[in-house]
């Protein structure tokens, strides 16, 4: 019977937390739909649009740049999104000055990325890509590409025939 009742509590527990990042994710983010399912500490910029169907298991966004996540986007936990870079080649001041480079980050529909993945500002990543759990993406990644280390770099990819067909039946995790 305590048994029970302490199971029942934690997942009261876990579904009030999630709720509660969920609310401080969809708060800050400058655009985003009702369906995003936020599982973990998650922070986002105001400069963060957000698609359809987006899943955050512990994500933070950072920096002046603007990131845009398509639909259908899941992210494994302790994910790491950086915009902005200290100024240190052309600042006034060595090893960087007070002024930061902003740069943009867009991610396609259907993209995975696995735990503790780091992409860094200027990167785009296509459609129906895989990161690998542990990468850094230094680098644009194509569409339906499978990518992963540091720095990420293109070891397979998908079977775009049978992507477009699940996608067609709209099968969607």
């Amino acid at each position: 019977m305590i048994k029970k009742l302490i199971q029942l509590v934690f997942k009261y527990i876990t579904i009030l937390v999630c709720n509660y990042y969920t609310w401080r994710v969809v708060r800050v983010c400058k655009n985003c739909d009702k369906n995003i399912k936020v599982n973990g500490f998650s922070i986002v910029t105001q400069n963060t649009i957000l698609g359809k169907n987006v899943n955050f298991n512990g994500m933070k966004i950072t920096g002046g740049g603007e990131v845009v996540i398509g639909d259908n986007f899941h992210s494994g936990e302790g994910c790491l999104m950086i915009t902005q870079n200290h100024n240190y080649d052309t600042g006034s001041k060595i090893p960087y000055d007070d002024s930061y480079i902003y740069k943009n980050i867009k991610i396609g529909g259907q993209v995975w990325l696995g735990s503790r993945v780091i992409i860094l500002g200027g990167v785009t990543i296509g459609e129906g890509a895989i990161i690998q759990a542990g990468s850094v993406v230094t680098k644009d990644i194509p569409k339906f590409a499978i990518a992963g280390g540091h720095p990420a770099k293109i070891f397979k990819k998908r079977d775009s025939e049978h992507y477009e067909k699940l996608k067609s039946l709209a099968l969607f995790n």
